[in-house]
């Protein structure tokens, strides 16, 4: 099929939505993502899209062109799957929230703060993370975790439908009973690989208050900690969410720093009860420990505003995640916090980000959506951040060290990771987010694109 240069004025002309272009006065604050890293990224056209119809031309005039396309709703990819040097789908102005009964429908633009809002006032919410700008879009397609995921599990455990425009144009709205293998697909796998997903319905639970909480461990308790944490986290009650993160600052001069944080759907008294139990398996009390018991939506914005990771707004980060079914043994505790601390360079900082599994994530069959992880005991997150204009010997060090340390653990790992932390470092990126499922996601992907249009998986690599 012989390629066309793109038209932008008609395709302006057609859409209710705005192209714009690189000669546009707020073009650099459209491509711009949330996340550093790809700012050098041009596209050709960031179209914002307001309807489905919009999408389906796009689509078209990208595919006429011969230019690949990246969407993008909250822009907090960190491997840049939302940017792209073809033409950027902004779904941002689709973001409409309308309840009826216990069920809600966003646009697919729709931020976490704006719905926390509109449900608040019905008593009702969706698990889902804390970030009030994250787009619920891309959350919920390849996952979702939050403060009620061990209760409830997956955001996306709780989609009931969605409406997709494919790469030929249609428009599909699939649920367990229509255009169901296209549904089973979205819940785990739908980030840019089938189609541009444009609305999507969730069944909502109870806003139950909560008890927040933060214990602060100097690293000389490190291993104590970890060691107890992951004995007790993973194997608490439902009601309990508790991360653990250890964090070594930009600022060498400053010693790294163990957290313990989230939040407990409970009372005070209860989680009194289970804090002490940590901390009598530490053996060390916490050199300072916050607690503080408010309703649900105040307990996302405290752990949105208050959360413990260092605050560099500029900053670039590098991740890599694993899965994890065990307690890690004495010798990979030693192996990954010793590297953790060694040779700390100015201007880096690097985090250990251990997220508790267990619960209703792993009450769903591994089969029963795309998302693979359901046997997981915790989910370890290891990044990297360096300023966006570190160079090249800079950026190369930043891979290294998280390279070594992903390493030093990844023989206990499943080899499984999460398929909202992608990692443009994997050599085989497919098995590592799908596991099992992947074989009956390419028949899908055969079935709803079968050209290959949408390369969900294919992003700008941060790599140098």
């Amino acid at each position: 099929m012989a390629r066309t240069l793109p038209d932008w004025s008609v395709l302006q002309g057609d859409i209710a939505g705005d192209v714009v272009l690189p000669d546009s006065p707020d073009y650099d604050e459209a491509r711009t993502p949330e996340v550093p890293g790809f700012e050098d990224i041009r596209p050709r056209a960031v179209v914002r899209v307001a309807t489905d119809q919009d999408v389906a031309a796009t689509i078209a005039m990208a595919g006429r062109a011969g230019l690949p396309v990246a969407v993008r709703s909250g822009g907090h990819c960190f491997a840049g799957h939302s940017s792209t040097p073809g033409v950027l789908i902004d779904v941002s102005p689709m973001a409409t929230v309308s309840t009826s009964g216990d069920e809600v429908t966003v646009g697919a633009g729709t931020r976490l703060g704006d719905l926390y809002d509109t449900l608040d006032g019905h008593g009702r919410t969706v698990p889902a993370g804390c970030g009030p700008t994250v787009g619920i879009a891309g959350l919920t397609l390849g996952g979702g975790l939050g403060i009620l995921g061990r209760s409830h599990g997956l955001t996306l455990d709780h989609l009931l439908a969605a409406r997709v425009v494919l790469a030929d144009g249609r428009v599909v709205r699939c649920d367990e009973h229509h255009d169901s293998d296209l549904f089973w697909a979205l819940r785990g796998a739908g980030g840019g690989n089938f189609g541009v997903v444009t609305s999507l319905t969730f069944r909502t639970v109870p806003a139950p208050p909560a008890t927040t909480f933060h214990l602060v461990w100097p690293f000389t308790d490190a291993v104590a900690v970890l060691d107890a944490w992951q004995a007790w986290s993973p194997a608490g009650p439902d009601e309990l969410a508790a991360s653990l993160l250890m964090t070594a600052s930009a600022d060498v001069e400053r010693p790294p720093v163990v957290n313990v944080f989230g939040a407990l759907i409970g009372t005070r008294s209860d989680l009194d009860e289970l804090l002490d139990d940590l901390v009598a398996r530490v053996g060390t009390d916490p050199a300072s420990a916050v607690r503080k018991q408010q309703s649900y939506r105040e307990t996302k914005r405290h752990l949105a505003e208050h959360g413990p990771a260092e605050e560099r707004p500029l900053a670039h980060p590098f991740s890599k995640s694993e899965y994890f079914r065990r307690p890690f043994p004495a010798e990979a505790i030693a192996g990954l916090l010793g590297h953790f601390s060694r040779g700390r360079i100015a201007g880096q900082s690097r985090e250990l980000d251990f997220s508790p599994w267990g619960g209703a994530y792993n009450r769903v069959p591994p089969d029963a959506t795309a998302f693979a992880h359901r046997d997981a005991r915790f989910l370890l997150k290891q990044a990297v951040v360096i300023d966006p204009d570190t160079p090249a010997a800079g950026r190369q060090a930043a891979w290294s060290w998280l390279r070594t340390s992903w390493e030093s653990v990844h023989p206990w790992g499943t080899g499984g990771v999460y398929p909202n932390f992608p990692d443009p470092d994997l050599p085989a990126w497919s098995p590592a987010y799908y596991g099992d499922n992947r074989e009956r996601l390419l028949r899908i992907k055969a079935a709803y694109d079968p050209d290959g249009f949408f390369h969900g998986g294919e992003a700008p690599t941060q790599e140098p």
